[in-house]
């Protein structure tokens, strides 16, 4: 059995001449709201320029960036210390007075170049032996070949020395005494033999 549901329709009165057709009222009601009252339309709030943040304690302030230092100067090589100079070995003074006498007796100095290296007699006999020029040699040159000595007490020596003018060997011996100026001096010399013997007057 089919049911048929029909809804009642109602016409509206014709309207009167010279009126004006009645207008339909909406009678329909927001159930969403409380009251049937139509809900309002939402403003949307207009855009603000955004603000710059200012600085605080909690915010991190970027740090300015300090100065680069220059760049050192390159290191040069320190120099390297000097090693200590060893002291110049001094000659001997027999070694010395045999060079002076040996220039003197070869005519290369004069007799008076010894006069402050002399005492006593020894200069005379060094001039006395200087008058006949011993070694002197035309062409060669005497030089001394070795030096030997011993000290017969503190502050005195007894030298010889060997003189070679070409092929020939001549024999010098002399004696040195310290000074109370502590320096040496000549007190005798001799050549090839024993000195020449002392006259009274001496």
């Amino acid at each position: 059995m089919n049911k048929v549901m029909t809804r009642a329709q109602h016409h509206p009165a014709p309207a009167q001449p010279g009126t004006r057709p009645p207008t339909r009222r909406d009678t329909r009601r927001d159930t969403r709201r409380p009251g049937g009252v139509p809900p309002r339309a939402r403003r949307t709030p207009a855009p603000q320029p955004a603000a710059t943040p200012t600085p605080t304690a909690a915010t991190p302030t970027p740090a300015t960036t300090a100065p680069t230092p220059p760049a050192p100067a390159p290191r040069t090589a320190s120099p390297a210390p000097l090693a200590p100079r060893r002291p110049v070995p001094q000659p001997r003074p027999t070694d010395l007075f045999a060079d002076r006498l040996l220039l003197v007796l070869s005519g290369r100095r004069p007799v008076h170049s010894m006069l402050r290296h002399t005492a006593g007699r020894a200069y005379d006999d060094l001039a006395h032996l200087a008058e006949t020029g011993p070694l002197r040699s035309p062409g060669v040159r005497p030089v001394v070949r070795d030096v030997g000595y011993y000290v017969p007490r503190p502050g005195a020596f007894e030298a010889f020395a060997r003189i070679g003018t070409g092929d020939r060997l001549r024999a010098m011996a002399f004696r040195l005494e310290l000074g109370r100026d502590h320096r040496w001096r000549c007190t005798a010399v001799e050549l090839d033999g024993p000195r020449r013997p002392r006259s009274d007057d001496d």
